[in-house]
């Protein structure tokens, strides 16, 4: 079967668009997980993508992470790390699910989660600016104290970046953030307004 010329030159060009489109998402996808600290994995980098108006399926991307050697340092969540039941006292969601923000410094968000490193689990704290969804924190301990998780992350994260007048602090109720260690730190500055998720509600906190 013969091909004209210019259907050939359009294939080529085709083939060199193509081509161009698939480096350019594996240098960005590549950007995302770095700035992450190699935390993020498929779904949230499908995420952060669809923001930028790249849409692809969470399998494409995870095959295109698979093809690049890159592994999220997360385990799936095997035991509950938020402890709820206390008396400790509660803030309202502030928050109120706005998972976006203008500016940095503007609006961040924290978790903890169990990873597994060697034969046993640790405890990492995050903590999330929403405004370009940059992991500006983390802490790895092995326990789930205040002081060597939400402190030391908040902390680190203070050093990492400033926050503006009107910052919201978001987290669940766990009994690291309601403790009276983190609740004192955040009340002595005006402003911090501390924001947490309703009990039992996930959404309120699906970064």
């Amino acid at each position: 079967m013969k091909v004209s010329r210019n259907a050939y030159y359009h294939w080529l060009k085709t083939k060199d668009n193509k081509n161009t489109k698939l480096i350019q998402l594996k240098e960005r996808i590549k950007s995302i997980f770095q700035s992450s600290h190699q935390i993020y994995g498929s779904t949230r980098i499908q995420k952060m993508l669809a923001r930028e108006n790249i849409v692809y399926s969470v399998s494409y991307i995870s095959y295109l992470m698979r093809k690049l050697g890159l592994k999220s340092v997360l385990k799936k969540k095997f035991v509950v790390t938020t402890n709820s039941d206390h008396d400790n006292p509660i803030t309202t969601n502030f928050l109120n699910r706005e998972f976006n923000a203008l500016e940095i410094g503007k609006k961040w968000v924290s978790d903890i989660t169990y990873i597994r490193v060697g034969d046993h689990w640790n405890y990492l704290t995050t903590i999330i600016d929403l405004a370009d969804r940059k992991v500006v924190s983390w802490i790895l301990s092995e326990d789930m104290t205040t002081e060597n998780t939400v402190y030391k992350a908040w902390i680190k994260a203070r050093n990492t970046r400033d926050i503006k007048e009107g910052f919201i602090f978001h987290s669940d109720r766990g009994v690291q953030y309601t403790s009276t260690k983190v609740m004192t730190l955040f009340n002595e500055n005006i402003k911090i307004t501390q924001s947490m998720s309703r009990k039992g509600n996930c959404w309120d906190n699906a970064v």
